[in-house]
């Protein structure tokens, strides 16, 4: 069983998007998956189906309840903000423990897709961050980090910075996935062109903007 880990350089980015492209494709063809979103924050005010983990099982092709959100993402938060914040509104305090626990808890499945919340370095806790979990995690089994990136301008800092810090911890991303920003300086390509340059042998992949109809075969990085 491998663990897929869909993290990004910053909030807002696409991960969501990502996991339901990751998990339509491994499940077209023949997987068995789970996907968890543990952690979830800034639910006021969205209805269920547009949420994160509402939008993942939507994409397992899942009834979408408060049961079943439940199921996949127990921590769930009001207030749009970091985990350990949010948390802390609520009197409660994440363990990283039992977030690793979490995320092991499915059995007898070829691949459970784990969505990070927020960035890499992300506080989940007063002294873990996305990154520590993300270590944690791998210290247990198999475990491929998926980097999703935007296209925006000053993401070529960003994703660097967000690899570096992946690469420290002996996470080095299976692909940096580009989901298409609203707003490109230049070219999509030649952002990735850039990237590419200093991202050594990690692979880039582009998805066009909420078109997830002509998004490549991402599972094609995971073997």
């Amino acid at each position: 069983m491998t663990h897929l880990f869909v993290t990004a350089s910053g909030t807002d980015i696409g991960k969501t998007v990502i996991s339901e492209i990751l998990i339509r494709q491994l499940i077209a063809k023949g997987n068995k998956v789970a996907a968890l979103k543990p952690v979830l924050s800034g639910l006021e005010g969205v209805p269920l189906e547009q949420t994160d983990s509402g939008r993942m099982l939507s994409a397992m092709a899942e009834k979408v309840s408060e049961a079943s959100v439940a199921a996949i993402t127990p921590w769930r938060f009001d207030p749009p903000l970091s985990p350990d914040m949010a948390a802390a509104r609520a009197g409660q305090n994440l363990d990283l423990a039992d977030l690793v626990e979490f995320c092991l808890s499915p059995k007898d499945k070829d691949y459970v897709l784990v969505e990070g919340a927020g960035g890499v370095l992300v506080p989940i806790n007063a002294t873990a961050t996305m990154a520590d979990w993300m270590a944690a995690l791998k210290e247990k089994g198999e475990l491929k980090v998926i980097l999703v990136v935007g296209s925006y301008l000053g993401t070529i800092s960003h994703t660097l910075t967000a690899l570096e810090c992946l690469k420290a911890r002996n996470l080095t991303p299976a692909v940096i996935v580009i989901s298409t920003s609203e707003v490109n300086p230049v070219p999509v390509e030649e952002t990735a062109e850039v990237m590419a340059r200093f991202a050594e042998k990690v692979p880039i992949a582009i998805i066009p903007r909420l078109d997830k109809a002509e998004a490549p075969d991402l599972t094609r990085y995971l073997s």
